[in-house]
Formats: C-alpha cells, structure tokens, sequence
C-alpha cells in the first residue's frame, strides 16, 4: 500500500493532480485508512498508470471518466474501450510525427552550427546577415 506522497514520487505525478484525479472519480477503488488519508494498491497503479497515458494523449478527464466506468461496467464495453484507445494511440503518433519533424530540424541546426564554429565561416542563414 502506498501513500500519495508515494506515488507522487513513484509515478513522477504531483500531490495535487493525484489528488484531482482521485476526486474525478479516475480510481474507483482507492482505500482510506483510519484517518481518512488515500492509501493506494498495487492494483490503483494500474489506474495510474492508465489515466496518467491518456492524458498525455490529450484525452478530456470527461472521456477518462467514461473509460474508466466503462472498465468497471465489464466486458460489454470492450468496443468502445478500444475505440478509445485507438483514437489515443492516433493522437500520440501524430504528436510523435511532429516531433519527429521538430527533431530533424534540431539536428540540421546542430550539425550547422557545428560546422559554422569548426570551419569559422560566416552564418549564412542568420537573418541579421542578409540586410540589404
């Protein structure tokens, strides 16, 4: 059993949002102990780490919400489960494209810009260079 602290640490997810989360409805089974402090189970990291994907997607807590009773109504909701899984995975190799394309850029700047303090020559493609 883990305290929020804990999983804040464990999950690198603040205090707060775990929190919010918790108050959302996302880990339908969290336990309270004696003094009414969240204690989570092995089983609520598996929420965890489910919720804590989909945002990362970009999934609303709304839809979160919805997924999340979904799992918990049984096995009669695995169609729509996937399809929003399915529509996360999209959104997250669309994000991946994009920083694909970000990273190609970066890495042209860098090896430019290695050459240019290699070889001591001018910046060419410095706009301050180009005034007329």
């Amino acid at each position: 059993m883990y305290t929020i602290k804990e999983i804040s640490e464990k999950m690198k997810i603040s205090e707060h949002t775990l929190r919010f989360w918790s108050k959302s409805g996302f880990f339908p089974f969290v336990q309270r102990d004696k003094n009414n402090t969240r204690i989570f189970s092995e089983e609520d990291l598996n929420w965890i780490k489910i919720v804590k994907c989909l945002r990362a997607t970009g999934i609303d807590n709304k839809s979160i919400k919805q997924y999340i009773e979904m799992c918990i109504a049984g096995d009669s909701t695995i169609p729509q489960r996937y399809e929003i899984i399915k529509k996360a995975k999209e959104k997250a190799l669309n994000e991946i494209s994009e920083l694909n394309k970000q990273l190609e850029m970066l890495e042209y700047k860098e090896n430019y810009y290695k050459d240019l303090i290699q070889n001591k020559h001018d910046d060419i493609w410095n706009p301050i260079h180009n005034k007329n």
